[in-house]
This record gives structure tokens, C-alpha cells and sequence, in this order.
């Protein structure tokens, strides 16, 4: 995590001209790059791309032999060329009940105004796509869009290069929304292989609560590439409750950022689950900008098959009486590959915190793989911190106890499982998605064949 971070000078056509020629340092990026660049925008919004392709262009793809991405090779990635393409649907498969009337469905990263549904949310509360707001609304977006720590992240970068629009998310000072705000994003596929960047901004201004769901899925077989950015800003005392699911397709590729700032005494809690993609990656990161934070992170991965799902989380505790909480845990089957990086950065200011973070890992095949690293960088000297990695299998003698209950030892190991997956599910605060990611892990099969 980049605790600080300079903006690039807006550059003028010109100059982008000149880097390019320049500056372009890996040709497969470059080609992503013209491709999420090839429509034009105006204005705030233009001048943000173009600093942003200017990172890029001064960036390459991660590769193995980087600190940071040791155990993710990205080469199959690079291996695709990806295309974008705007497709159209016409119905999703299931709508929470919970948010019926409160969604805003993007497909490929085009907002689907027909799949949207937004009424009965109480005054002081926007949810809307960039194009939908007024003048004055994104006028107050321009302080927050791409301003999160982080922006020079390659793949952060290259979706900021391409924004055309924003899932946006904004609730005034001291505004309690009762209903879950859903933001889908939808990938389908046509006659070539897909690139979609999505992109959320959520605004919980001072005293204001709020749960989001923010789900990817495929609707259509096939390639395709995701590249997601969430940027979170919490004011003072307000409250955030954000789920995050990703269900991507079995060929797809999928990078998500989401990067969370917490003013003095806010709360922010995070469930995100991961079920999907051939390759996944989830970019975790909070900046404490005030005291007496409380932070909460749950987790939850789940794979099989030659799956790889990586999560890197960075939680920078900058003040005195900050909380955090994290649990994160992977069940591996196959020959499927988890990762987890989790930093807790505890600097001298940050004095009385009160940091937790623990990873444990369920294998159920002899081929699964699990890498784990917690770390905590403790300078402060009064705190309190703990943090560990546990890595098991199934035990046999709670198989056989439930076997001496009349339960077949099929149906055990999936009590078993089930029971390891529901501690994170079961905290999740929308009921129905509760049970629709239960009956996923019920009916994920072959978890167990070597």
C-alpha cells in the first residue's frame, strides 16, 4: 500500500503525444490502454483520464519476481487480447428482494438504465451513474473520484484512464438508509474475448449510515477481463456496511481495488467473498485519516478446479484508538491455488490500538495450495496486536463422529465444509444473499478430486 501518493500534472494532448513515443514501456499494457481510451470524454473527467494514461504509460504488467504479485503470474492474462465491447441484456437472472428498488446494474461497464431500479431511498441519498447527476453533483465528485491513496497502481491506473462512468453512491450528513444499495456489474461476452472496467465511488458524508452490495457475475460463457476500483470515503462518524461478491465466469480474469478512507470515529466492515474466475485478485486497502476508527474485514474465498485467488488487504492505523478486525479464510480444493497477504501498518502516533488479524485456510485436496503472510509493522510501543495463519484438512475424527450419527461420510465433509464457510456468510446483513451464497457453497461440487 502506497501511503503517499503525488498527483501527476495534467498533461495537454501534446505532451500525451510526446510520452507516448517515449515512455511506452510494455506493449501488451499499451494495447489495453488504447483500447479502454479509444472513446472520448470531456472536460474534468478527460483531464483525469489523461494523467492517469500517462501512469500507465510509464508502468508494466506485475510479474512474478515483484514482492507483491510472487505467487500471481499474470502471464495467461497476457497471453489474451482483450477487446471492449458494448452488449445488451434484457432481464438478470435474480434480483435481491432487499433491493428490489434500490440497484444500479452496469454491463461490460455500460450502465443498463433498464436494469435499474432506484425509488423509496430517503432524501439526502444518491445513487445514480455519472451521467445522471447535475452539475453541482459533479462538481462534488471532482474531490473524490481517483483521490483515493493508490491511484498510481498500474491496473488502478488503467481503469482510470478509461472511465466513462461511475457507479455512484452518495448520502449526506446525519442520512440513515435502512434498504441495501445493490451495484451490479455485469459481464457479457460476444465474438471476442472482453475487457469491462467498472467503476464505484461511495460518499457516507458525517453522522450517515449505509450497506452496500457490490456484486460481479457473468451472465454468458467465456473470456473476458474485469477490472474493478472502489473508492470508499467515510466521514465523521458515519457508518458503511459493504459486501462484495465476486462470481466471475470460470474463464475470466478479475483485478479489484477497493480503497477505503476512514474519518475520525467512523466504522467500516467489509464481507467479501470470492467464488469465481479462473484468475482473481482483490486489493484490500484502508487509510485511517482520523482517531478512534473501527475497522472490520471478512473473508471469505472459495475455489477448485486450477482456480488462483489472491488477496492482498493494507490496513494504515495513522491515529490513536483505532480498531481493526480481520478474519479471512480459504477453502482450496483441487488443484486450486489461494493467496493472502495481510499488512496492518502501526505507526509511532498510533498509539492504543487495537489491531487483530488472523487467516485460516481449510485444504481439501493434497494438490491444493495455500500461501499466507500476515505481517503487522508495529513502531508504536502501547498497543495491542496479534496476528497468525492456521493451514488444515478436514479432521477425520469429526468425520467419524458424524458418520456415528447415521450421516454418510459425503454429507459430513460437507457439514463440515459448510459450517467453515457459514461463519463468515452468516454476518453478512442482507438475508437473501445470505442464502443465495449458502446454497452456492452447497452446490460447489468436486472440491475434493486430486
Amino acid at each position: 500500500m502506497t501511503i503517499q501518493v503525488s498527483p501527476s500534472p495534467i498533461p495537454n494532448s501534446d505532451a500525451v503525444s510526446l510520452t507516448a513515443t517515449l515512455l511506452d514501456k510494455d506493449a501488451y499494457l499499451i494495447g489495453l490502454l488504447n483500447q479502454v481510451t479509444a472513446s472520448k470524454t470531456e472536460g474534468w473527467l478527460q483531464g483525469l483520464r489523461e494523467s492517469a494514461a500517462n501512469v500507465v504509460r510509464h508502468s508494466t504488467i506485475p510479474k512474478t519476481r515483484e514482492e507483491e504479485w510472487r505467487f500471481t503470474d499474470l502471464s495467461s492474462l497476457r497471453q489474451v487480447q482483450f477487446n471492449v465491447e458494448t452488449l445488451h441484456v434484457t432481464s438478470l437472472p435474480e434480483i435481491l428482494p432487499e433491493t428490489a428498488n434500490s440497484r444500479l446494474v452496469f454491463v461490460n461497464g455500460v450502465y443498463a438504465p433498464e436494469l435499474s431500479a432506484v425509488a423509496n431511498l430517503p432524501a439526502g441519498v444518491v445513487v445514480s451513474n455519472l451521467a445522471g447527476l447535475t452539475v453541482a453533483e459533479q462538481e462534488a465528485v471532482q474531490q473524490y473520484l481517483a483521490q483515493a491513496e493508490g491511484a498510481q497502481e498500474v491496473f488502478t491506473a488503467l481503469n482510470t484512464a478509461g472511465i466513462t462512468d461511475v457507479a455512484l453512491v452518495w448520502v449526506k450528513k446525519n442520512v440513515v438508509v435502512e434498504t441495501p444499495i445493490h451495484l451490479v456489474f455485469v459481464a457479457v461476452t460476444g465474438e471476442s474475448a472482453t475487457i469491462s472496467q467498472p467503476r464505484c465511488l461511495v460518499v457516507a458524508e458525517g453522522g450517515s449510515q449505509v450497506t452496500l452490495v457490490e456484486e460481479y457475475s457473468n451472465l454468458t460463457q467465456g473470456v473476458y477481463f474485469t477490472n474493478a476500483v472502489t473508492e470508499i470515503w467515510l466521514g465523521e462518524n458515519a457508518e458503511v456496511s459493504h459486501t462484495r461478491v465476486e462470481r466471475e465466469g470460470a474463464e475470466a480474469f478479475h483485478i479489484g481495488k477497493t480503497a477505503i478512507a476512514q474519518s475520525r470515529d467512523s466504522r467500516y466492515t467489509c464481507h467479501a467473498i470470492t467464488f469465481g474466475a479462473k484468475l482473481s485478485r482483490h486489493n484490500l486497502e484502508v487509510l485511517q485519516t482520523g482517531e478512534q476508527t473501527q475497522t472490520t474485514l471478512n473473508g471469505l474465498t472459495m475455489i477448485s478446479g486450477k482456480q488462483l485467488a489472491d488477496t492482498h488487504s493494507a490496513i494504515a492505523l495513522n491515529y490513536p484508538y483505532g480498531t481493526s478486525k480481520q478474519l479471512h479464510k480459504c477453502i482450496v480444493g483441487d488443484r486450486a491455488h489461494a493467496v493472502f497477504n495481510g499488512k496492518v501498518f502501526v505507526p509511532k502516533p498510533a498509539q492504543l490500538t487495537d489491531a487483530a488479524q488472523l487467516n485460516r485456510n481449510l485444504l481439501l485436496s493434497s494438490k491444493a495450495r495455500v500461501d499466507t503472510k500476515p505481517q503487522l509493522e508495529i513502531t508504536a510501543d502501547n498497543v495491542k496486536c496479534a496476528h497468525g495463519a492456521t493451514v488444515s484438512q478436514l479432521e477425520d475424527d469429526e468425520i467419524f463422529y458424524l458418520q456415528s450419527r447415521g450421516i454418510d461420510e459425503n454429507d459430513a465433509r460437507k457439514l463440515l465444509i459448510n459450517a467453515f464457510a457459514a461463519e463468515i456468510i452468516n454476518q453478512i446483513p442482507v438475508p437473501s444473499l445470505r442464502e443465495i451464497l449458502l446454497n452456492t457453497v452447497n452446490s460447489l461440487k468436486s472440491l475434493t478430486n486430486d
